[in-house]
């Protein structure tokens, strides 16, 4: 025990941890983006086949890479995703909305990996 560093988080496995986050982050944005479907639907919008096919496409990329995050690159290609549902807005707004809902949520939960595994977390 005398060679190990003290845990500033106090966590027992903060990379487990922060693994979980990443996980559910984008586990949760993806039920959202295929439970959207119906209500954005509802709006009186009619949803293009680009539209349903990026949300969809999206979605699953999502539960993948949450499957994936014990890879470093993994929260790259996560903050990547959210670039990629932004610019879905250029198809339908709610796209955009749900988009910067979902960067500000990915983007503290970027910050809460920083803080808690240090600034050398890539």
């Amino acid at each position: 025990m005398s060679g190990q560093q003290p845990r500033p988080s106090g966590l027992r496995n903060p990379e487990g941890a922060v693994r979980g986050l990443g996980a559910a982050t984008l586990g949760l944005e993806a039920l959202v983006l295929l439970i959207g479907i119906q209500p954005i639907r509802a709006l009186g919008t009619e949803l293009s086949g680009a539209t349903m096919g990026l949300l969809v496409a999206v979605a699953v990329a999502a539960v993948v890479l949450a499957g994936m995050m014990r890879r470093p690159w993994a929260w790259h290609a996560g903050t990547a995703l959210q670039g990629v549902l932004l610019l879905g807005g250029l198809l339908h707004w709610s796209l955009l909305a749900l988009g910067v809902i979902f960067a500000l949520v990915w983007a503290y939960a970027l910050h809460v990996r920083r803080q808690i595994l240090g600034p050398t977390a890539g």
